[in-house]
């Protein structure tokens, strides 16, 4: 019997066990609970690390509009603050009694406050009523935004974020920057409260990923069988995007060292435009180099340089797109090296771009490890194939000293008469003195 006292009751109920908790246990319990939320929500929107922004400032800082803490009321932006005030009362109002919808987002984002501020790197000097009014007016401004962007026949005529080209592409730039970061439980919390268009069918990541899909490669079918769901923001949304899906081999030697394009292929291997479920996912096979296309673009630079950020911030988070940017880097290094791998179609705007394209890999922040270069069994499977390969001999000799084909011929020749005589000679010697 006092066994029975000291254990808490078990009662079934279908499928799942109730457990009657002890007065003197919910203290331990809640401590416990707190502490387990605390760690895994502390620290995910973070600020860029210094050896990272400081040559592209321009990159990382918002020019349009704030999102979240970090730059918000900064004097550039607060013009846009009026019209994110607009988008709330847009989404807010397409049900009739708008005060009671905003009495159920207030008290929820209340509940959400303390998880709230665990999420930021840095501790947020606002107050409680002010930082709930920020979570409620950025939050719906992009879930407003999502819907705009999706169904057409919302947006006035006068919209002035979809009105201009380059308004519009600076606004999706600043949405996806690190320090412009919004938690994704913010959003998942508003959009179940809020008044959705009943013609809309998609979620709130579709809606997501439909709104970022030109910074997002591959096709819808791939991205849909790639995307995993446990992110932290948007940004990070992304980032789940880009994930390579085969997991890191560890080589014999750690080394991260690459020829270029043009020397590799020179060294007998080959290029081959890939078909994979992530653009991270380069495989070296049977002496072929496969990597997945890559469309340079006006978001490009900005993308890679904020998933970059995002990387460098945790330091248990693989570095995958910094090794995919190192990996580049070291394969493109001349216009040469562009034009081969256009002709691979694995650039897929070579030509045009060919400036541009090797602008960006000499500029992204890639300073990594070796033990954090997620390529460098590729780069060990490359090279120990260049070494092996017997026809390295022959084609390093046409490269440098044979200008003509008619060299080759006559530096053969001549090694075969130079064998011949000697072999001549030999003969003749045997021949007088036996």
């Amino acid at each position: 019997m006092e066994t029975e006292s000291r254990s808490p009751r078990r009662m079934h109920v279908g499928d799942y066990v109730t457990v009657e908790i002890k007065p003197e246990d919910e203290r331990l319990i809640s401590s416990i609970k707190q502490h387990v939320e605390s760690v895994s929500v502390s620290n995910c929107i973070c600020r860029v690390p210094r050896n990272v922004s400081r040559e592209s400032t321009m990159n990382y800082f918002p020019d349009l509009v704030s999102i979240g803490p970090f730059h918000h009321g900064e004097a550039k932006l607060i013009a846009t603050e009026d019209k994110k005030w607009r988008y709330l009362n847009a989404l807010l109002s397409r049900k009739p009694n708008l005060e009671a919808t905003l009495a159920h987002c207030v008290s929820a984002l209340k509940e959400l406050e303390p998880k709230v501020r665990k999420f930021y790197v840095e501790k947020i000097n606002r107050g409680s009523d002010e930082l709930v009014k920020m979570m409620l007016v950025d939050g719906c401004f992009i879930i407003e935004l999502f819907l705009k962007y999706s169904m057409k026949g919302l947006r006035r005529r006068d919209d002035p974020f979809f009105n201009k080209k380059d308004t519009f592409f600076q606004l999706r730039c600043d949405l996806i920057l690190l320090e412009n970061q919004l938690p994704f439980f913010i959003l998942q919390c508003l959009f179940s409260l809020v008044p959705i268009p009943t013609q809309c069918t998609q979620s709130l990541i579709e809606l997501a990923l439909s709104f970022f899909r030109k910074m997002i490669p591959g096709d819808d079918i791939i991205l849909q069988g790639n995307f995993r769901q446990d992110f932290n923001h948007l940004l990070d949304l992304i980032h789940n995007c880009y994930l390579p899906t085969h997991p890191e081999v560890q080589p014999r030697v750690q080394k991260k060292n690459l020829c270029c394009a043009t020397k590799i292929q020179e060294s007998g291997i080959g290029f081959r435009k890939a078909t994979a479920e992530s653009l991270l996912d380069v495989k070296f096979v049977r002496g072929v180099l496969e990597i997945p296309p890559l469309k340079v673009h006006e978001y490009t630079e900005i993308v890679f340089r904020n998933l970059i950020a995002l990387e460098n911030c945790a330091p248990d988070r693989p570095m995958y797109v910094t090794s995919y940017a190192l990996l580049m880097g070291k394969l493109v290094q001349s216009k040469k090296d562009v034009r081969l791998l256009y002709r691979r179609r694995i650039l897929t705007n070579g030509l045009e771009r060919r400036e541009e394209i090797l602008d960006l890999f000499k500029k992204l922040p890639v300073d990594l490890k070796v033990n954090d270069f997620y390529y460098k069994e590729l780069c060990e499977q490359v090279n120990e194939y260049r070494g092996a390969n017997w026809g390295v001999w022959y084609k390093q000799m046409k490269q440098r000293y044979c200008r003509f084909p008619s060299a080759i011929i006559l530096a053969i020749l001549l090694l075969v008469l130079t064998f011949t005589g000697t072999l001549f000679s030999v003969l003749s010697f045997s021949h007088h003195h036996f």
